[in-house]
């Protein structure tokens, strides 16, 4: 089991940036990929960034992709998103999720079906 806990959401203005943290416990963390998937309003839930068990190897989704930055951290077993130049439609809870890098391909890594461990949650909230 790997248990997930995100942190760092919460409301600001458009044009801020945020720093959201996912801390991980239980099994290795070095093992796993990391990705962050987002959920707005009445929308499901999307891709935003992956990184490899390593962190030598990055994805991000079309629409963050120059704005939103993952890294991790595997002494501190943590995995962060760097999100600047908020905008309105970056309102969502975002999620932190892990896979065993054995089990996704290079073109699965948005795939939310192939995550195992899901966090809770935390909130981003951009006005305008």
């Amino acid at each position: 089991q790997v248990q997930l806990v995100e942190s760092g959401g919460g409301l600001v203005q458009a044009g801020d940036s945020l720093r959201l943290s996912c801390a991980a416990s239980g099994r290795t963390f070095s093992a796993y990929g990391m990705g962050w998937f987002r959920q707005a309003p009445g929308k499901e839930r999307e891709f935003v960034a992956a990184i490899s068990s390593g962190g030598v190897r990055r994805y991000s989704a079309d629409p963050v992709r120059g704005g939103f930055t993952i890294s991790r951290d595997n002494a501190k077993n943590t995995v962060s998103l760097q999100m600047n130049n908020l905008k309105p439609d970056h309102t969502a809870i975002y999620y932190c999720a892990a896979v065993l890098s054995m089990k996704v391909r290079p073109t699965e890594w948005d795939q939310e079906s192939k995550y195992d461990y899901w966090g809770q949650g935390t909130q981003v909230t951009v006005s305008s």
